[in-house]
């Protein structure tokens, strides 16, 4: 999961370069293309079948993937890169809420708060951590944004809970990941049929194929993490992120980071390390569920 916030948060440099050249929808088709290309190639080569016994899940994920990818985007264009970022981040938290919640409609008792709580808690300070560092600011004419960069973040969660599903079943990272770059290709085409298609030019096409390239490495890396490993500590992980995305805003385009934000990025980091020993000790004891 380290790796794979490492590879999203240099595309989200590059895709901040490509959208002054191309639409949302744009981006999520190329980015899919490349994926589509890249893993077509890799599973035939590695004698990886593309056929599926799970059809429905694979549609499933690429639908509410490919719905948060292209939210995600049109937040990046509209609103303040911090308060997108913010926004798309709350997935960590939907999907502890998702968890909790449905240990305690399982679950009788405080079982579930005792198995789970601390985990929760360490999620929630990592996102306090996320608002510390990028101070999410809203505009009155920005509501719209706000709201579907919201829904990014929904989405991701219910996409990522999808992955672990399917590993479950059985299904390994480069299947899972091509059938969702196949919907991100559809879904770009289909959008681009209404907000158009910009003409290529020099060199500032370029960046469409790191985007695609890193989006790939961090798919892959991303499912591998939700497929094997606890779904509470990965998704605690995944604020590693705005830790790489920061670093790479003031190395690459000069910010200043406040004292806040050196704090806040403390936070994360501190409650990533929580996560992860509170994890290992209740390995044990863990619920199937959680896995």
């Amino acid at each position: 999961m380290l790796l794979a916030s490492l590879f999203f948060a240099t595309m989200g440099v590059c895709i901040k370069f490509a959208s002054e050249h191309f639409n949302s929808f744009e981006i999520v088709a190329y980015r899919g293309l490349v994926g589509v290309v890249f893993l077509w190639g890799f599973t035939r080569m590695s004698g990886v079948s593309l056929r599926t016994r799970v059809p429905m899940m694979h549609f499933w994920r690429s639908i509410v993937g490919t719905i948060s990818l292209t939210a995600w985007f049109y937040a990046i264009a509209v609103l303040p890169l911090a308060t997108a970022m913010t926004l798309n981040y709350m997935s960590s938290v939907w999907i502890a809420v998702f968890l909790l919640g449905g240990a305690l409609l399982v679950q009788s008792g405080g079982a579930p708060m005792r198995q789970q709580g601390p985990l929760f808690l360490s999620v929630l300070a990592g996102f306090g951590g996320v608002a510390m560092m990028l101070r999410p600011t809203l505009a009155p004419d920005q509501v719209v944004g706000a709201l579907v960069g919201l829904l990014s973040g929904l989405f991701a969660a219910l996409a990522y809970l999808q992955v672990a599903s399917l590993a479950r079943a059985g299904e390994p990272e480069s299947r899972t990941v091509f059938y969702f770059s196949v919907g991100a290709v559809l879904a770009g085409l289909l959008g681009m049929l209404f907000a158009g298609a910009t003409p290529w030019s020099w060199p500032s096409a370029l960046w469409l194929l790191p985007i695609g390239l890193l989006a790939l490495g961090g798919q892959l890396c991303m499912t591998r993490a939700y497929a094997s490993g606890a779904t509470m500590l990965v998704a605690n992980l995944q604020y590693s992120g705005i830790v790489f995305a920061g670093i790479l805003g003031v190395l690459v385009f000069g910010d200043q980071m406040p004292l806040i934000g050196w704090l806040g990025m403390a936070l994360i980091i501190a409650s990533g390390i929580t996560a992860t020993v509170l994890r290992a000790r209740a390995i044990p004891n863990a619920p199937a569920e959680e896995h």
